[in-house]
């Protein structure tokens, strides 16, 4: 930037930069998707094609910014993890948060059409906002992500049983939330298998479990036909190597982005699915 007089309106900047040495979680939420999921009409309880273009959306951001080790995500809702010795933009909270916020965004909205062919886009664009939140421990990571699989569930389930009482109940919105209102787990079970004959254990685990992605640095060079979504992940918007390191670095950026990304719906409360993959977070 050329000097002039004008550059003191400089200091008025402020940057904050997240304390080093800690795992750093960005979460995204689509803003009005209340309205966008009815604009769009998408299935009650659960649009599949709308979780599968999120799922491939994270997918590609994992593509996109090989520093992003995990991400985890339901509904409108996607938690993306950066582990400790991360060093993107310096630790600059502002430049990590839109950063991952935009490039989701842009993915998203790029990916549309590979799930919604029939239903185009028209403004307003689905958008998202996003925080930024920091970890000093693995155990604390460990905390959040079983928070927000626990969340998945409750609100998996309330649904689950909000929209059959609903659609095949023939309820209308308020009465099925007084049914509901005080009801625990056994109750809603309970309502679901007696009144529906729906055995909630047999939904689908992409529902009762959200979605966990994560780059596969044990198989790098191999794709899971079920599971790989490189399918779906187009090629780089750009990748921000200015802000990286040397020799070290890019090699370790060329193996993260060339690492199989994997999609799993599964337990990530219980030790197994962590003591079978050391290789994610290994200074933990």
């Amino acid at each position: 930037m050329a000097k002039s007089k004008y550059e003191y309106v400089k200091l008025f900047e402020q940057n904050l930069n997240l304390l080093p040495n800690t795992y750093v979680v960005v979460r995204i939420d689509g803003r009005g998707f209340h309205h966008l999921s009815a604009k769009y009409g998408f299935e009650k309880p659960n649009d599949r094609r709308a979780l599968d273009l999120m799922n491939a959306a994270a997918a590609a951001l994992l593509k996109e910014i090989p520093e992003v080790s995990f991400a985890y995500g339901i509904s409108d809702e996607f938690s993306f993890i950066f582990d400790r010795p991360c060093n993107l933009f310096d630790r600059r909270d502002s430049k990590i948060l839109t950063t991952v916020v935009s490039a989701f965004t842009a993915y998203y909205v790029h990916l549309w059409p590979t799930f919604f062919s029939d239903k185009p886009l028209s403004p307003p664009m689905p958008s998202f906002d996003g925080r930024v939140v920091q970890y000093p421990s693995f155990s604390n990571l460990r905390d959040y992500l079983s928070w927000r699989q626990v969340d998945c569930h409750i609100n998996n389930l309330y649904n689950t049983t909000f929209w059959a009482l609903v659609q095949k109940g023939v309820m209308g919105t308020t009465e099925a939330e007084e049914e509901l209102k005080g009801t625990v787990a056994a109750d809603k079970n309970e309502i679901l298998f007696s009144r529906f004959a729906i055995n909630y254990n047999n939904e689908p685990e992409q529902f009762k479990k959200g979605s966990v992605i994560y780059r596969d640095l044990r198989t790098q060079y191999g794709t899971n036909p079920v599971t790989s979504l490189d399918k779906h992940i187009p090629r780089s918007l750009g990748s921000g190597e200015g802000e990286l390191s040397k020799t070290q670095r890019e090699k370790e950026k060329t193996r993260r982005k060339k690492a199989s990304v994997r999609l799993e719906f599964t337990d990530i409360i219980r030790d197994d699915f962590w003591e079978t993959r050391p290789h994610l977070f290994p200074d933990r």
